[in-house]
């Protein structure tokens, strides 16, 4: 029996290019020190999966027949929004977050309630009792969902080929390996053969597959960047755990909008669908108002939302004032310091200031300036501001309030919400139909402008 040969490859965890030789620098991408070690087996090139066509032939375009095939719609609603209307047939996903976000249970969640198709769930991580264990808390039980704990490919298509499912879930991805190659699961060429396989597979199945993939301490999708040319859509659940309050977003989705967000609780059960995330991000105080509280209207994707800007400015008492922001640029906010100071005159280099965005939402729509500024302003003099109005404008270095997009999406978010007030940029609403909005608008060109209208 012929001798299997090995041969030592050096692989770029940025693109995946290959060399055969270390490089400190990569000569596809020009990454520094993204060049991995490992060992591969001259065997067959490819793994055969349980589907197989036979060889491809040109078709010219003209004589390709469309086929309507309907999405699958998943019981989230949110989940079906990022994903552009459901779930596309023959479609690979990849679904990354931090560990204990609550990734296996979103699409554990999801898939329990699907009645009408066979699910395979494959854990390279959990056994089958956790999972059983995790079901049963989420109060949903399902005879069409197949869980099985391999880490094999090989066998995995083994097992595909026996259930024959309707929808795939390969949790995680970074835990698969193939016998073609000899370095370990969750190695650059692992996590690049197991994804290109099993999107082979699912290309001429029509069968959608699910990949979890974990995060890196950075936020970027483990494993080699050339993972997220390969899949069709990338999503990311994010949130931060002392919250209750998880962010599904697409990242890449080549069936739909890249701009669209989903907002879910975390519960004991599960998690729980947020349908009106504006009243979730607002607290609501009762009795007397406080100073240094803004509300903005910020467009996350596309859907307008109103978030809670809240600022506490004091005396510096070492010296040296503080900056510390929470959900916000920090830069972003300096920048808007020193606009305060130097156009409109308040002194605030000697002082401590504290901006936090409430709900654990971090923001980077410029148009919430006007909400941070007005926060700050409000705490600076210990003035409430009015509960009920509203901000939303980008605010320049000579202290002009700079138009914003989408604003009448915005006005329309906060007059449903009740906000009996907006201030918005001037000439933002030039050409638009004020009369069918019952809101007060109040338009200003500068940031003194909108202190004079909040203070006297």
């Amino acid at each position: 029996m012929a001798k299997i040969k090995e041969k030592t490859v050096w692989f770029c965890s940025q693109c995946g290019a290959s060399s055969p030789k270390w490089e400190g620098k990569c000569p596809a991408c020009g990454a520094w020190n993204s060049m991995v070690e490992e060992r591969v087996k001259a065997g067959p090139s490819r793994t055969p999966s349980p589907v197989s066509r036979g060889k491809s032939k040109p078709v010219a375009i003209s004589d390709i027949e469309v086929q309507s095939e309907p999405r699958i719609k998943m019981p989230s609603g949110e989940l079906n929004r990022v994903l552009g209307g459901g779930l596309v047939p023959g479609s690979l996903v990849l679904l990354g977050g931090e560990p204990g976000i609550g990734k296996s249970t979103l699409v554990l969640q999801n898939l329990l309630a699907i009645k009408s198709k066979t699910i395979l769930y494959v854990s390279g991580e959990e056994s089958t009792t956790q999972l059983k264990l995790r079901a049963d808390r989420i109060g949903r039980g399902s005879d069409n969902c197949f869980i099985v704990c391999e880490t094999s490919l090989e066998t995995i298509f083994e097992h595909i080929e026996a259930v024959n499912p309707g929808i795939v879930v390969i949790d995680s991805i970074q835990t698969i390996a193939s016998d073609i190659l000899d370095s370990t699961a969750g190695s650059v060429g692992q996590v690049r053969e197991c994804a290109a396989q099993l999107l082979k597979y699912a290309k001429e199945s029509g069968v959608p597959v699910f990949l979890i993939g974990h995060i890196t301490k950075e936020g970027s999708l483990a494993g080699p960047k050339v993972l997220e040319h390969i899949v069709d859509a990338v999503i990311q659940f994010e949130g931060d755990r002392q919250y209750m309050y998880r962010l599904l977003r697409a990242i890449k989705n080549r069936f739909g909008s890249t701009s669209e967000l989903g907002i879910y609780e975390m519960g004991h059960r599960g998690l729980r669908e947020v349908t009106n995330p504006s009243e979730m991000l607002l607290s609501h105080i009762d009795g007397q108002p406080l100073s240094g509280i803004a509300i903005g209207v910020t467009i996350e994707g596309a859907r307008p939302l109103l978030v809670e800007a809240q600022a506490l400015v004091s005396t510096a008492a070492y010296g040296t004032p503080q900056r510390s922001v929470t959900g916000f640029d920090g830069k972003r906010m300096n920048m808007l310091l020193a606009v305060l100071e130097k156009r409109v005159g308040f002194k605030l280099a000697q002082k401590d200031v504290f901006l936090n965005i409430a709900g654990g939402l971090k923001v980077s729509d410029p148009a919430l300036d006007l909400a941070v500024v007005s926060a700050i302003l409000s705490s600076n003099v210990d003035t409430a501001l009015d509960r009920t109005t509203a901000f939303a404008g980008e605010i320049g270095l000579s202290g002009e309030v700079r138009p914003v997009t989408r604003i009448e999406q915005r006005i329309a978010e906060a007059q449903k919400l009740g906000m009996e007030t907006i201030v918005v940029p001037r000439h933002n609403l030039k050409g638009t139909d004020l009369s069918r909005y019952s809101i007060r608008i109040v338009e200003v060109a500068k940031v003194e402008e909108a202190f004079r209208q909040l203070f006297t």
